[in-house]
C-alpha cells in the first residue's frame, strides 16, 4: 500500500470512529424527554441541602416536606452570565421553586426559577423578562 493510501485509510478509520463516539454520547447527555417541558410546577418551603456548580448542568437538592427532591438545571457558564454564581444558593437556605416535573413521577425536574424568603425571584432561561440582572 502506498504511502498515500494508508494515510487516507487511517484518516478515514479516525474520523469514522470520532463520529461514531459522538454521534452516540451526544444525544445521551442532551436529551430532555424526561421532563414535562412547559408544565411548570412549583414546590414550596423547601430548603437546600446542596448546590452543585458543575459542568455541564448544575443541581440543586431540596428537602420539602420531608421528602427529598433533585432539580437539574442549566451550565454554570450559562447561569454565570445571568447573575448567579456557586455561592446563589447555600444549605439551609429557605426557597420556593418552580420545575418541570420528570416524567417518570420520581421528586425532582428542570429547575426553573428559584424564589428566595425576601422575595428575591432568579430564573434559569435568560430573555428580557427573566434577567435577574435587569431586576435590580
Amino acid at each position: 500500500m502506498s504511502r498515500i493510501a494508508y494515510r487516507r485509510v487511517i484518516l478515514a478509520a479516525s474520523a469514522s470512529a470520532l463520529t461514531a463516539l459522538l454521534a452516540t454520547s451526544t444525544p445521551a447527555h442532551h436529551s430532555t424527554a424526561m421532563f414535562e417541558w412547559g408544565k411548570a410546577v412549583e414546590l414550596k418551603n423547601a430548603t437546600v441541602e446542596r448546590w452543585d456548580w458543575t459542568n455541564p448542568h448544575t443541581f440543586l437538592y431540596v428537602n420539602a416536606g420531608g421528602d427529598k427532591w433533585a432539580f437539574e438545571g442549566m451550565s454554570p457558564n450559562h447561569l454565570g452570565r445571568i447573575g448567579w454564581s456557586k455561592r446563589t444558593l447555600k444549605a439551609g437556605d429557605k426557597i420556593n421553586l418552580t420545575y418541570y416535573p420528570l416524567k417518570d413521577g420520581r421528586k425532582g425536574g428542570f429547575n426553573v426559577t428559584v424564589t428566595f424568603a425576601d422575595g428575591k425571584i432568579m430564573k434559569q432561561l435568560e430573555s428580557p423578562s427573566t434577567n435577574p440582572a435587569a431586576d435590580r
